[in-house]
């Protein structure tokens, strides 16, 4: 069964999809997000804040996202892979609450719901060599405790 915050990310993941193809501002993410099936049972603040951080963060993301993508270019990712992405970076750089391992772990079964037969690997790749430069001592402490 899946609790609030996965249905947020996987609303905010779909609503971001859209965006990158139709355009938008926050608040038409937002507007869209809110007539997907599964609305009313999301963490609709959780849901809120990663639409309207990506959006408005979009480019900033994406540079901090590019040296981890392994010569492959941002735009060369689906539209699927780039949005969880974006999800796991922004969660990441402006949620430290969140632990870098729930981030990962959310991200990559987003990636195995969403994605491509091996999309979550590579997601999962992107987004820890991401930690190591964003969340540097968070994942020292974490290596250093397994």
């Amino acid at each position: 069964m899946k609790n609030a915050r996965r249905r947020a990310r996987e609303i905010a993941l779909q609503a971001l999809y859209a965006w990158q193809i139709a355009g938008g501002g926050a608040s038409d993410v937002i507007e869209h997000a809110r007539s997907l099936e599964g609305w009313e049972r999301c963490d609709a603040a959780l849901a809120e804040a990663l639409m309207r951080g990506v959006v408005n963060r979009a480019a900033e993301l994406e540079t901090v996202l590019a040296p981890c993508l392994d010569a492959r270019s941002f735009a060369e990712l689906s539209p699927v892979e780039r949005a969880v992405l974006y999800i796991g970076s922004y969660e990441l750089a402006a949620h430290p609450e969140t632990p870098f391992k729930v981030v990962l772990n959310e991200a990559i079964e987003l990636g195995k719901s969403f994605g491509g037969t091996d999309g979550h690997r590579f997601i999962n790749g992107v987004l820890e060599k991401l930690a190591g430069s964003l969340r540097e001592q968070e994942l020292a402490r974490h290596r250093r405790s397994a």
